[in-house]
């Protein structure tokens, strides 16, 4: 699960990453070289912890979600227009972006384009990624044309196909509707399911506030909601969620309360990241390890047990499943056996988030 941070100079993407990774990033630097900071967060789940206790496990093996801080300039900002190849790499491999948006104003940290303007900020960073996706549907229009030149009689009906769709996609980009946005099939999802898209991602905004501006935290969460529904939309001070890390939890409780700040900003941002990607958590448990595993929703039993190790999912025979409410209330799996609580599932189930699975195999 991998996401970037993104966003103008100056809105506080490196102080969030620090936030939500616990890293020491140097605040404020802008390398030319446009090397990223990556991390890991792991993602919370109290389920883990008390099915750990239960099984007596040995460890605790938490969801992580990869983080990459990326280096970049829209194109106000930089001497030359588009977005660097470097950078584009880190951005096509991620599966959502997170967009720092900057509400806090600093004399101190001037922002690029001479003021604090979110609206025009999130119009901005859309429209670079627009504009790089429209050089991909052209390089790629011009490829299938040259293509479609040569192509046998059996061949050209896909290339076609292709063209058509990539042409529909590019109307609608020029027309400001984001290819996240675009209704598509199943066969042409499954067409496109090769590009890297970045209008396709999913797209988080952190409004980034400053200290002075936490009490209004709802309302101007709920106000650039309003403004951009398409996007999940979060807010916090993530100076001051970085600067909380040094302080011990009863202290930095005790902070929190004085400022009006709530807890948990962080988990939200994290917890916001595995729901835009359409992910939930299936849970396995035992004297060695309790752990917790990541895939689509809709994934089917085969596929999730392939998370586990391949020769399960080619093996696989049938998921004995409890869900987590039955797990913990039972205590263990034997009583919610005993119960019939604990039910043998096929090759067509659909893994539920908090289903604790034992997969039964044959290689």
């Amino acid at each position: 699960m991998k996401v970037a941070i993104v966003g103008l100079r100056h809105c506080g993407k490196t102080t969030l990453f620090n936030t939500v990774t616990g890293g020491v990033a140097e605040v404020g630097s802008y390398s030319s070289a446009l090397k990223p900071n990556i991390g890991v967060r792991k993602v919370t789940d109290p389920r883990l912890d008390e099915l750990a206790r239960l099984t007596k496990s040995a460890r605790i093996v938490p969801a992580e979600v990869n983080i990459t801080d990326v280096a970049y300039m829209a194109k106000e900002t930089q001497d030359g227009g588009g977005i660097p190849g470097e950078v584009l790499g880190y951005l096509t491999t991620a599966e959502a972006l997170l967009q720092v948006v900057r509400f806090f104003d600093d004399p101190s940290v001037p922002h690029p384009l001479g003021s604090v303007d979110p609206e025009r900020d999130v119009s901005s960073f859309d429209m670079e990624l627009a504009f790089s996706d429209l050089a991909i549907l052209e390089r790629r229009l011009l490829r299938l044309r040259e293509q479609m030149k040569s192509a046998r009689s059996t061949e050209r009906p896909a290339l076609q196909a292709e063209e058509s769709l990539l042409e529909a996609i590019k109307r609608d980009l020029e027309n400001d509707v984001p290819i996240r946005d675009q209704t598509f099939s199943d066969d042409q999802r499954r067409l496109l399911s090769g590009y890297q898209f970045l209008t396709a991602k999913p797209m988080l905004l952190v409004a980034n506030l400053g200290e002075d501006q936490i009490g209004r935290a709802e309302e101007i969460e709920a106000e650039l909601s309003k403004q951009h529904p398409q996007f999940t939309v979060l807010s916090m001070c993530a100076k001051l969620e970085m600067e909380l890390l040094e302080l011990s939890a009863e202290d930095a409780s005790e902070f929190r309360s004085a400022v009006g700040a709530t807890a948990g900003s962080v988990e939200r941002v994290v917890s916001a990241c595995l729901s835009s990607l359409g992910l939930v958590s299936f849970l396995t448990t035992g004297p060695d390890e309790t752990r917790a595993w990541t895939v689509q929703r809709g994934t089917p039993a085969p596929r999730a047990a392939g998370k586990v190790h391949s020769d399960i999912e080619k093996g696989f025979i049938r998921a004995e499943v409890i869900t987590y409410d039955d797990y913990v209330a039972c205590g263990n799996e034997h009583e919610a056996r005993k119960r019939g609580l604990l039910r043998l599932e096929g090759k067509d189930y659909v893994v539920q988030d908090g289903d604790v699975i034992n997969f039964l195999f044959n290689v």
